[in-house]
């Protein structure tokens, strides 16, 4: 499905949150930017703007982006040879339950609208915990329900309907859409996430609504040794 959608996959992100995705991608950096990561994990990257973006205002030295689907690392690697990244980032084939590196690796993980999506959540997370080292950072971007009830009501209509109707008007995939608005509303948000990373073994564990609650910024870290 996302191979399928991955040549417009950028466009459609912008056009359908009037670029508000980059204001809280940028809300993601300035959560890790006090860690100062020099090894960086990007779960399920996608296209690569995560990954860009922590090139761009963190300046580590490594970034290795990882996502099941070709397409979208395909799309994603062009972006960062283009973007002259390509001593920085590396974008690979992965599953977020099976993560080719080594324990305590990284100094920080991110997963950007990628957690909905994982077949089984709390092995993806704790997956995700293995590799990072001690006192590591993982940071995720995830749409949740807003809790005032006109916002959660337009929000239901414009992602369950206008959305996927404008995908079909620009002749994508009106199914992925309608699935991605499906998994978002079935993803247990909030407290409920929060709860889940405890469960899985992280720390420091919060939770920042986005924009009226439409996203929510998690934060939790490896227990120090």
């Amino acid at each position: 499905m996302f191979d399928r959608i991955a040549g417009r996959y950028d466009f459609m992100n912008r056009f359908l949150s009037a670029r508000i995705d980059v204001l809280w991608r940028r809300k993601a950096m300035k959560a890790l930017a006090p860690f100062r990561p020099r090894t960086l994990l990007d779960v399920a990257t996608g296209t690569g703007d995560m990954a860009l973006m922590a090139a761009r205002i963190l300046r580590p030295e490594r970034i290795v982006g990882i996502d099941i689907s070709e397409g979208m690392l395909a799309v994603g690697r062009r972006k960062v040879v283009e973007a002259g990244f390509t001593t920085t980032i590396e974008l690979q084939s992965g599953d977020s339950e099976t993560i080719k590196a080594a324990d305590n690796t990284f100094d920080a993980g991110m997963v950007a609208f990628g957690v909905r999506n994982f077949e089984h959540l709390e092995k993806g997370l704790g997956e995700i915990l293995r590799v990072l080292k001690p006192g590591a950072p993982l940071v995720v971007l995830e749409f949740s329900r807003p809790r005032l009830p006109v916002l959660r009501q337009f929000y239901g209509w414009y992602m369950g309907w206008l959305a996927p109707q404008m995908a079909r008007w620009f002749q994508q995939n009106k199914q992925a859409y309608q699935y991605l608005n499906a998994s978002a509303n079935a993803f247990p948000d909030r407290n409920d996430f929060v709860a889940i990373l405890n469960n899985v073994g992280f720390v420091h564990t919060s939770f920042k609504p986005l924009t009226f609650g439409i996203c929510c910024l998690y934060v939790g870290c490896k227990r120090q040794d």
